[in-house]
């Protein structure tokens, strides 16, 4: 008999959920919150669900394991230190869970990306096949220590390094470790290296495994930056525990529907790419691509609970920004529209606007008083990528806003047009059409920030 352990990806948020199964009875690992997924990958496989599992309580997205629990008579496994509204099997350091006649699972208490985080050792008939360790031991990194607090940060640090350090001595070097942070997520310290690790690689590349405790949580800590303000609702959603969602259609409203919203000052967010946002546009609009992090950006961005209209060039389009704001608990966006700016307007040509775009070399030459294409000369030159980005590295002379500080702070940039760029070109369309909204002039910098040491010189 074999153990197989499929990955359930969410790209958008930078996370992962598992399924590891003996051929008949499966369990799950940290359930995102549409279930769906999971459930459709057990039906494809032909197993029967009877265990979901969490390693914490997850600060990044509404879990999905107490309504996939309930759905399929699963017993829910969460740490018995945890204090949550539901009925669960409370574990704990030591515990062993019998899955099937070969598969088992044995619990590991590893706090510091929370205080009550667990993993859970996954074992076969010839010893431990794996590790899953949430927000633990990651590929190359660790979870951050921050999220409960500043205040627990250093302490939760210290745990974090004895947490990794305990996995290594405790399984071999062969072992698999399925991580669900770090493939993008922000409760991960630091961006995760590779797609895949074992306990043995970690021991080689892994800064909790080569460096002593102070100088790990020296590192930690520095490393440290921004993250989602969505963030500060998810802990307390998953501790009450969350229902099944409701992935039904969207109420969708007419011309005359958006334009009492966006005249009411509510976030109308726009999903086409910032191309097609930038040619042309419904004034008064928010472009959140859904061909980058939109839930995360809305999520940071728009005030918790205020109403969100959705634009989107189909249904499909709705449908899938509507699945990926679930899981950050945006269960019913107020409203939707599909089709082409044009019909948004209700044929009104006065609704509608467009977007300047520019490269890294147009801004050299605007720079240069070579204006390029009666683009307007830049006043100000908005950079809006986070604090770890901007130390790293930046353009003389630019003015240095985070985006999710940029609603609020419009009023320190001075009169005159704004040139704004990122790292990629998406955060800065969110940043430019934000400016916009806020009467100013803009010219989107569409480019990939390493080209602008080049062209900039």
């Amino acid at each position: 008999m074999s153990i197989d352990v499929e990955v359930v990806a969410t790209t958008s948020l930078g996370d992962r959920s598992y399924l590891a199964h003996d051929g008949r009875v499966a369990v799950v690992v940290d359930p995102q919150r549409d279930i769906d997924r999971v459930v459709l990958l057990a039906g494809r496989f032909g197993v029967r669900i009877t265990h979901v599992v969490e390693t914490h309580l997850h600060n990044d997205y509404v879990s999905g394991g107490l309504a996939l629990a309930k759905l399929t008579g699963a017993a829910y496994l969460v740490a018995a230190a945890e204090k949550v509204a539901f009925d669960r099997v409370p574990v704990a350091d030591g515990d062993e869970v019998t899955v099937s006649e070969g598969m088992r699972l044995s619990v590991a208490a590893t706090p510091g990306h929370t205080f009550h985080h667990v993993s859970y050792v996954l074992h076969g008939p010839d010893g431990p096949e794996g590790v899953f360790t949430g927000g633990s031991l990651l590929f190359g990194t660790t979870g951050r220590t921050d999220l409960l607090g500043q205040e627990h940060a250093h302490d939760l640090a210290h745990h974090q390094h004895t947490s990794a350090r305990r996995l290594a001595d405790l399984l071999p070097d062969g072992t698999r470790v399925w991580p669900t942070h770090g493939f993008g997520s922000f409760c991960s310290a630091t961006q995760a290296d590779g797609e895949a690790s074992t306990i043995g690689r970690e021991k080689v590349a892994n800064p909790a495994l080569r460096l002593e405790a102070d100088d790990f949580v020296e590192q930690t800590l520095a490393g440290l930056d921004a993250y989602p303000a969505y963030y500060a609702h998810m802990g307390v959603r998953n501790a009450e525990g969350a229902d099944l969602v409701d992935l039904t259609p969207i109420t969708l409203v007419d011309p005359a529907g958006l334009r009492t919203r966006l005249e009411a000052g509510e976030w109308v967010v726009d999903l086409r790419s910032r191309k097609a946002f930038a040619y042309r546009h419904l004034a008064g609009t928010v472009s959140i691509g859904l061909d980058g992090a939109m839930s995360t950006w809305v999520g940071w961005l728009v005030p918790w609970d205020a109403p969100v209209t959705l634009l989107g060039e189909s249904a499909a389009q709705v449908a899938e920004a509507q699945r990926e704001l679930t899981r950050i608990g945006i269960d019913r966006p107020a409203a939707a529209a599909t089709g082409q700016p044009e019909g948004w307007a209700g044929g009104q040509e006065d609704r509608l606007a467009e977007l300047d775009m520019a490269t890294f070399a147009d801004l050299a030459a605007a720079r240069a008083g070579r204006l390029p294409r009666g683009l307007p000369a830049p006043e100000v030159v908005l950079d809006v990528r986070l604090a770890g980005e901007w130390q790293q590295d930046h353009l003389d002379g630019a003015v240095h806003v985070p985006l999710p500080e940029l609603a609020d702070r419009v009023g320190e940039l001075g009169d005159g047009v704004v040139w704004v760029h990122c790292q990629s070109g998406y955060r800065a369309a969110i940043a430019a059409s934000l400016l916009t909204r806020a009467g100013r002039r803009v010219v989107c910098v569409d480019d990939d920030f390493t080209t602008a040491a080049r062209e900039l010189a």
